[in-house]
């Protein structure tokens, strides 16, 4: 800037000289001068301000003084704090049925069920209204290494352990390992508690497979491994007791259950996912007890022991548009079954009823059995869900060996269809409506009303695909 005041200045001397006198041109220097000293002054107060601006800003950016840090002993949690996630699932229901005895499955090994206090149909939950189902969970992280969890089931006056688990949190290279009493990880629906089902029972399937209850649960240790793929790749082992059906407590050494599965899954664009698995379980029975009756309509106790294989295949697909399942998805599921059991069977007159086991004959026994079910669930908007279910079952090839000629036996086809409509207030709020044609009895159609409520209090984890 100071260049182009003395340029102008040469100009202007140029110019004066050819047009004024020497005191013209001292006149004119003299106004240069004074306009020099004035830019100068602007300019210097220009960068002053700059400077006072640049100072401010590095003041502002400039973090606070960190204070010392306090390196007194501080004081540690107390012992006594307990601080776990709890959770109450509180289900209950109104029940309109027939009213048959010694319910059961035609053609299937009568499985140990739960028995919802006095005066409830065998394998089923009472008629009427009925607390169904109340758990209590705790769970907890019990340090980074190691989260636990207990899941009580309360009904009329009992409480029963249904999970009490720890399962690891940093082995690393994609294992996990569980421990202690926990729901099974074969197929798909086992490891569900019953407020996640899409339905308010359990398929015919896992009735006929692990008791009315539905699940499968082992006291042992599973180990998982999942890969570190974009594929998902799940597989996982299990050695248990084994006491629950198919199997008995045999209260010996070593491993009475043995399962094995294997789940693969993936994303199909943005809208669609889906998951795959096979598994297998083998349990060992010492006197397993179920109830038949003889050629004269006599009750009659059969004691099963052998070997039970079962394998099981699942398959799930799921839509949501744009991936997002808030406001609409759709859940199609299905899953098959083979189990397989060989040993013998005795076959008793426990009651002194008279009956054509009075003998007490022991015969070899071999059976193979099937079924399967398909259902689907679509959610039309936030709160409103509807659903279908069939199922099917084979009682297959049955061999009782000479107890055959003495036991009244049955071929059959068990089948039940069931449609459900739910509506959701929130994700801890839900009333759903269902209607089954329940065919699982011989010469039996029973037609079923359900009207099933389920509310959760506090917090509960996501559940799973």
């Amino acid at each position: 800037m100071h260049k182009q005041f003395a340029v102008a200045a040469m100009l202007a001397a140029a110019c004066g000289a050819q047009a004024a006198d020497n005191t013209d041109l001292a006149a004119i220097k003299a106004q240069i001068a004074e306009m020099k000293q004035s830019y100068e002054q602007r300019i210097a107060a220009l960068e002053q301000k700059l400077a006072q601006a640049e100072a401010q800003a590095v003041k502002a950016s400039t973090p606070a003084p960190v204070a010392a840090a306090d390196t007194r002993p501080q004081p540690t949690a107390s012992a006594s704090a307990f601080n776990p996630e709890v959770s109450l699932i509180v289900q209950g229901q109104y029940k309109q049925m027939k009213n048959v005895a010694e319910r059961g499955i035609t053609g299937f090994f009568p499985a140990a069920g739960h028995d919802h206090g006095d005066g409830a149909i065998e394998g089923i939950n009472k008629r009427g209204f009925s607390v169904d189902h109340t758990e209590l969970v705790l769970a907890a992280n019990v340090d980074p290494n190691w989260r636990a969890q207990a899941i009580l089931g309360l009904t009329d006056g009992e409480v029963e352990v249904e999970e009490a688990w720890f399962q690891s949190l940093g082995l690393g290279n994609g294992l996990g390992l569980k421990g202690g009493r926990f729901f099974s990880g074969i197929g798909y629906l086992n490891e569900q508690h019953p407020h996640a089902w899409d339905f308010a029972d359990a398929p015919l399937m896992y009735q006929a497979l692990f008791g009315p209850h539905g699940n499968y649960a082992q006291d042992g240790v599973q180990l998982k491994w999942l890969a570190p793929t974009d594929l998902f790749v799940e597989i996982g082992a299990e050695l248990g007791r084994g006491a629950n059906f198919p199997g008995t407590d045999r209260n010996g050494n070593g491993a009475g259950a043995v399962a094995a599965f294997a789940h693969v899954g993936g994303d199909v664009g943005i809208a669609h996912s889906w998951r795959a698995g096979l598994s297998y379980l083998r349990t060992r029975a010492d006197g397993r007890e179920g109830h038949f009756e003889d050629g004269g309509g006599l009750e009659a106790q059969g004691l099963f022991s052998g070997r039970s294989s079962t394998w099981i295949a699942d398959f799930v697909w799921k839509w949501a548009p744009n991936g997002n399942p808030q406001q609409r998805n759709f859940k199609f599921q299905t899953e098959y079954f083979q189990r397989r059991e060989t040993g013998n069977l005795s076959c008793l007159d426990e009651e002194a009823l008279g009956n054509a086991c009075a003998a007490e004959p022991t015969a070899a026994y071999r059976t193979r059995q099937s079924g399967w079910y398909a259902q689907g669930v679509y959610q039309f908007t936030p709160n409103w869900r509807a659903g279908l279910r069939y199922e099917q079952l084979d009682s297959g090839t049955r061999d009782f060996g000479a107890i055959g000629s003495l036991l009244a036996v049955d071929s059959y086809r068990p089948k039940k269809a069931t449609a459900m409509i739910d509506y959701s207030w929130s994700e801890f709020s839900r009333l759903r409506l269902q209607f089954a044609q329940d065919k699982s009895m011989q010469g039996v159609t029973d037609h079923q009303f359900t009207l099933q409520y389920i509310m959760s209090l506090g917090a509960h984890g996501a559940h799973k695909f």
